[in-house]
This record gives C-alpha cells, sequence and structure tokens, in this order.
C-alpha cells in the first residue's frame, strides 16, 4: 500500500472513488466545517482514468461531481441506497445531468414505480419540477436484492437496517478491487451483538467482505448511545470492529453527523485509528478526497493504493 502526494493524474486501469459530500442528515456551512466539507452523501465512481460513471447517493455533493466531467455531461447510472433528504436532494441541481444522454437512478424496489417513489421526493408544492422534467435522457428503475452488472462493474445490492424506509448497501467491484458502501446502517436494530456495538449480521459481512475499501457510517459514537438508537445509524466503533472481522484494507468514515467539527472529526480519526491497530487503515472522509486502488496482478503483485486530494 502506498500512500502518493496529490497529483493531478489518475492512475490507468485504476479504480478510482473520489469523495463528493460526506454529511449526514444535512448539509453543514460554516468555518468550522471547511476541511471535511459540508455536502450531503455522494461517492463518484470512475476507472482507467476516465469520467465517473457510476454514481452512490445524490445528495447535495452531486453538485462536485460535475468538475470531475471535464465540461462533458455525465453519462452512467446513479444507486441510491435509501429515499431520504440527504440521499436525493441534489439530484434536481446536477448540472452534469442537465444535457446527459443516458442517467439511469436505481434505488431499492418498492413495490410501485421508481419514479412515483422519487416524486415524493421533490414535486409540487414542495419542489417546482418532478423527476420526469429532468431531462430525456433521466430514467428511473427499482434495484431487486442480487448481483447486477451496471455500467461495466458489478455491484452486489443487499438490505441493510435503517430507520425510515427499505434501505441497501452496495460492493461495487471492477473485477480487480472492491468497495463496500454502506452509508446509513443501523446494527443495533438486529441486537446489540457480542460487545453492544451491533450485530454483524449477514448483509453486512457479506458486503464487506475482503473489500479493499469499506465506506461505513460513523454519524455517532458509541458513548451516545441508546439516546440515539431511534435515529438509525450506527457508531464509528461499530464501523471499526465490522471492517478488521471482514478483513477490509481501508475503512473509510462517512456520513458525519453535520454538527460534528473539523476538530471532532480530526479527534474521532485519532480514537479510531488506536481501536484498529496497524493491520487496518482508517481515514475519515472529507470533500475532495480520491483512493486509487490498482488491484493485483495475476502473480499475486501487493495492491497498491494512492491517496490524494484533487
Amino acid at each position: 500500500m502506498r500512500v502518493g502526494s496529490p497529483a493531478s493524474r489518475s492512475t490507468p486501469g485504476a479504480l478510482r472513488v473520489t469523495f463528493c459530500g460526506v454529511r449526514g442528515s444535512t448539509p453543514a456551512p460554516g468555518a468550522d466545517f471547511l476541511r471535511y466539507g459540508g455536502h450531503t452523501s455522494c461517492v463518484a465512481i470512475s476507472r482507467d482514468a476516465r469520467a465517473p460513471q457510476l454514481l452512490l447517493d445524490a445528495g447535495t455533493g452531486i453538485t462536485e461531481v460535475t468538475p470531475l466531467l471535464g465540461g462533458a455531461p455525465f453519462t452512467g447510472s446513479i444507486l441510491l441506497g435509501h429515499l431520504h433528504w440527504d440521499h436525493t436532494h441534489g439530484i434536481p441541481f446536477f448540472a452534469g445531468g442537465r444535457e446527459a444522454t443516458r442517467i439511469d437512478v436505481y434505488l431499492p424496489e418498492q413495490g410501485e414505480s421508481a419514479e412515483s417513489v422519487l416524486e415524493r421526493c421533490f414535486s409540487p408544492p414542495h419542489f417546482p419540477i418532478v423527476p420526469s422534467q429532468l431531462g430525456p435522457g433521466w430514467s428511473f428503475a427499482g434495484l431487486a436484492e442480487g448481483e447486477h452488472e451496471i455500467d461495466g462493474f458489478r455491484v452486489l445490492a443487499l438490505e441493510i437496517p435503517h430507520k425510515g424506509g427499505r434501505a441497501f448497501g452496495y460492493r461495487v467491484s471492477d473485477g480487480e478491487s472492491s468497495v463496500a458502501y454502506l452509508s446509513d446502517h443501523s446494527p443495533t436494530a438486529l441486537g446489540p451483538g457480542a460487545d453492544g456495538l451491533g450485530e454483524r449480521h449477514d448483509a453486512a459481512m457479506a458486503l464487506a467482505g475482503g473489500a479493499d475499501v469499506l465506506i461505513h457510517d460513523a454519524q455517532h459514537l458509541a458513548s451516545q448511545f441508546p439516546s440515539v438508537d431511534f435515529l438509525g445509524h450506527a457508531s464509528v466503533e461499530y464501523g471499526v470492529a465490522l471492517a478488521r472481522e471482514a478483513g477490509v484494507r481501508i475503512l473509510v468514515l462517512f456520513h458525519h453527523d453535520p454538527q460534528r467539527t473539523d476538530d471532532e472529526i480530526d479527534d474521532i480519526e485519532r480514537r479510531a485509528r488506536e481501536l484498529a491497530g496497524g493491520d487496518l487503515e482508517v481515514r475519515a472522509a472529507y470533500q475532495g478526497l480520491t483512493l486509487e486502488l490498482t488491484g493485483s496482478d495475476q502473480k499475486g503483485a501487493p495492491r497498491g493504493t494512492a491517496v490524494r486530494q484533487l
């Protein structure tokens, strides 16, 4: 594993993961939130030094995808983990989608049309347009649990517990490297687990098992439970425990509490690294953080990871 200095060019053949929005619940503007950023959830994935082809969630951070496109419209897919505001409200403000020829939006199957479900997120009188007015290139579909081929990536979608509607976690692979995404995750809904942090249930283990990168809900600290349990999120400590048990290489703490200042996240990152020990790398997500995963060759050469800020 290598940690690279900031660079302007990406590595050919790499799976690139760019964090465009890292907050949970609501945006966090202000001087105390500048280093980690205030946009809500959105992660852009690309490969072979190309523009992003796959977006995980569409919070206000999706507006930061447009500069990554090099002036071209976005062509690809958006995977919504669930339909809460902080994961959908960036959609109508995505400038990179205004002249797109194809944007496929997938959300967990709801038993009715995906477009009609999204209309509850934005439509009059709460918003001036409905999803069908985003442009001719947009389409909306429900996604079933299981394995899918989406824009050349292998995607595993599994339901995970989170309060207030059906939620999916995702595992995305290009055949060489893999990224697990459990943005909003409430493992205590299935029981306390052996250590009181929450169950390491089958879906979480399947999504995270052996992943190069695990992007995980870090909205709370274990010391805040049980008073925050009703909100449907996990603790930082749970994320570390899951990553260690699942054999993850890099844990990225994500979906930061909107009131958590930069200095507080610095402290949480330090504490999480101490908990993780030497075999697990831990990073707190910030806007602009980019991970480049180069995979391993057929002879089993060590995987490479460059970490840089664009």
